[in-house]
């Protein structure tokens, strides 16, 4: 009987092809449901046989324990050479942007406590 293995949404595509090969690599029979035309549809990995979920659970935790260490060293080597991005970063790229959202959310903002305070007149 097929078993939900992992859902895909919001996954990196490169994650999501280093689990379809460390499963193809382990000899687990899966296959892959996608977003559909519209993106409404649950895209996830699924097991033929629900006899070989413990396995590719304990197999995709060791990954993702090792993909998280590697995304912290390298994190922590871009900090070391002063190369990580910060927000202030992003500011100076692109300042057009940030002034927008901001602009954007004063007016969410202002229109969503105006009637409050136009009641307390």
């Amino acid at each position: 009987m097929t078993v939900l293995l992992i859902k895909l949404r919001g996954v990196p595509d490169d994650e999501a092809e280093e689990l379809r090969d460390l499963l193809t690599t382990n000899k687990i029979d899966h296959y892959e449901t996608s977003a559909g035309n519209w993106g409404i549809s649950m895209p996830a990995i699924w097991l033929n046989d629900s006899n070989q979920l413990q396995k590719a659970k304990l197999l995709i935790e060791e990954y993702q324990a090792e993909r998280f260490a590697r995304a912290r060293d390298e994190y922590e080597q871009l900090k070391k050479e002063g190369k990580h991005r910060t927000i202030l970063d992003e500011v100076k790229e692109n300042p057009i942007r940030i002034v927008a959202y901001l602009a954007i959310i004063a007016v969410v903002i202002y229109f969503s406590t105006k009637p409050f305070i136009d009641v307390g007149k």
